[in-house]
């Protein structure tokens, strides 16, 4: 059996990110998506205090646009359909013969986003890094799951036990986790957040900041997450896990007026920073205030992520770190 992924907050080599690449998806929103994303990668590469930079760009247009945005990092020119590393770069675990890239099937989010190159580009990332890399025979999501680096690993019954990603019961996903990636203990919650089109990853939901210690959102008045957010709270602290609360966004509506899965649990913990989305909601600058007192060791910063998040998702959903 594998050794457990490091957690987030141990050292980084490096950060792939995706670069917003495709005009057809993005439309109106790529230009303003792709600054979000070089102030984001700024963050992370902190005047070189931080980690190394990888932008992934799906082509040679995309990397010259991040190439003038963000200077400093090192841009990777891979196809890919979109921007979501985290779930379609490779978990990077450890074995007795050093570091392994692990990778697994993706069915853009059970088959609702089917676009080219995302079912290789994991595989492409690692052998480029130089890495070893192994495929297991299931579909399986960065953002599906978070870890401590002690073997325990959280996730979400909608997603994980959702027919369109798999047909394996819960021991049979159980041993999976711990065949390819080291865990030993799975702590499930419920359901995600509303209208998120992943299924319920739980980094929208709850993110481990500590081994054993886990963030979770605390409701805001009118909250459409509230029931999932007490959920989650109390199957945590039933499992013998210390919980610490983050304000919520609330409720935030698109232009079409649709609730929006807006989490600051889609921070970025790096080297030097841990990096907050923020969405010009009441609790903004609260949310950056709780994640410095636990993370006294780093500086977090606020940045705004709302053209990010019209794809689907934020500065978590974008990046896969590579530990050293």
């Amino acid at each position: 059996m594998p050794t457990p992924p490091p957690p987030e907050w141990a050292p980084h080599e490096a950060v792939w990110i995706g670069f917003p690449s495709d005009p057809d998806l993005w439309l109106a929103d790529l230009q303003p998506a792709e600054r979000e994303v070089a102030a984001f990668a700024a963050a992370v590469h902190a005047d070189g205090k931080g980690e190394e930079v990888r932008l992934v760009a799906a082509h040679e247009d995309a990397a010259a646009a991040a190439r003038k945005l963000a200077p400093f990092a090192t841009v990777i020119v891979e196809k890919f359909g979109d921007i979501w590393l985290r779930d379609t770069a490779p978990v990077i675990a450890c074995s007795r013969e050093g570091r392994v890239a692990r990778g697994f099937g993706f069915n853009g989010w059970g088959g609702k986003y089917d676009l080219e190159g995302d079912q290789e580009i994991g595989e492409r990332l690692a052998r480029a890094a130089g890495l070893p890399f192994a495929k297991a025979d299931w579909i399986l999501e960065g953002g599906a799951i978070d870890h401590d680096g002690t073997g325990t690993v959280i996730t979400t019954e909608q997603c994980l036990l959702n027919p369109n990603r798999n047909t394996l019961t819960r021991d049979e996903v159980e041993q999976r986790l711990r065949d390819d990636l080291g865990f030993t203990r799975v702590v499930w919650l419920g359901s995600g957040l509303l209208n998120d089109h992943t299924d319920g990853h739980v980094d929208n939901l709850a993110r481990f900041v500590g081994p054993g210690r886990v963030a979770v959102p605390d409701p805001a008045d009118d909250d459409p997450n509230e029931a999932v957010y007490l959920d989650a709270a109390k199957r945590l602290q039933a499992a013998g896990l210390d919980i610490v609360t983050i304000p919520s966004p609330g409720r935030l509506l698109s232009d079409e007026g649709d609730i929006i899965p807006a989490s600051y649990m889609n921070f970025y913990i790096g080297n030097a920073a841990v990096v907050v989305p923020q969405y010009g909601a009441a609790n903004d600058r609260a949310a950056v205030a709780a994640i410095q007192g636990l993370f006294p060791d780093r500086v977090a910063i606020g940045l705004r992520a709302d053209h990010i998040l019209t794809g689907g998702g934020s500065f978590h959903c974008i990046s896969q770190q590579v530990p050293e």
